[in-house]
Parts: C-alpha cells; structure tokens; sequence
C-alpha cells in the first residue's frame, strides 16, 4: 500500500515529492521475487540489504532510482494491513487508511529531530483531519497507547480554533 506523501495527497494535502512510501508485507521466500519487480522498475537493489532489513528493528529501506533522483522508501510491515482501495493515475491501488496514517505520522513527530519535518507531518496531519471522515475514538485511543495523545489533541484544537474562524 501507498503511505506517506502519496497518500497524505491522496486524503486531502496535495504536495510535491522525490520519493514514494510503500509499506509491503513479505516473507523471507519472497525477497528474491522482490528483489526482481524492483529491478525490473530500474531500482537499484541489493538482496542481502533486503533480507538485513527485513529481519532487523526498523524495517525501512530506501532505494535509488538509477536515473533520477527519486527513491523507495519500502516499509516492511506484518501482519494485515490497514488500508483502503483507490486509485492513482486510472490505476487500482491501496493507500495506508487515514487512522494509521495519522498514527504514523503522530509517531514521526514524537521522534523527529528536525522541527521542520515535524511541521509538515504537523499540516498533513490537519489536512486529514479536515477534508476525510476518520474514527476518531479509534485513534485517541491508539494515540494514548503510543503517547502521542497530547499532540493529537493540540491538533485537534488548531483545527477547531481555525474551523471557526471567518
């Protein structure tokens, strides 16, 4: 599925991007079949990096594009995953559903380094929250499991604050 900017565009921030988030459920039998579509899209690929990042905490790798300067970033996930049918230049894809994208970026912000990310996670967060219906007791609750529940609810209130404004 699509995550990222992609489909922060997708539910409701257009925004420009060099790279592309995909998040990709994969056993170890099926990294070599990867491995070969990624070439295949002119990406360099290095199997044991995939199998190193597969088995390691973080599970993000990013490729390079070999002529441009656009990158993968794949995230390896396990599990079913939270998405929802879409489409993207007449094509059927998946986008990471708007609750765990919200989420995802919640948890950037807790870790990010540079004020500045934050602060686009920060606006795409916002536009999610404005323009797409979310469960939003949903995700109070999982942003109080991962700590994040203050920020989402400073967000919130921005969003009401600006809302009833002229």
């Amino acid at each position: 599925m699509l995550t990222g900017a992609l489909a922060s565009s997708y539910y409701g921030r257009p925004r420009t991007t060099v790279d592309v988030d995909v998040v990709v459920v994969i056993t170890r039998g099926q990294l070599r079949k990867l491995a070969g579509v990624l070439r295949q899209a002119n990406l360099r690929v290095n199997e044991r990096k995939l199998g190193d990042t597969l088995r390691s905490e973080y599970r993000i790798l990013t490729l390079e594009d070999k002529n441009s300067p656009h990158t993968l970033d794949i995230i390896f996930a396990e599990g079913r995953l939270e998405r929802k049918a879409g489409s993207m230049l007449g094509l059927r894809t998946f986008y990471q559903s708007p609750e765990s994208l919200v989420l995802a970026k919640l948890r950037m912000i807790k870790v990010t380094i540079q004020p500045e990310r934050a602060v686009i996670d920060k606006e795409d967060i916002k536009a999610i929250l404005r323009s797409t219906k979310i469960r939003l007791k949903f995700v109070r609750k999982r942003a109080q499991r991962d700590s994040t529940s203050d920020v989402f609810e400073d967000l919130l209130q921005e969003i009401s604050g600006s809302s009833s404004r002229p």
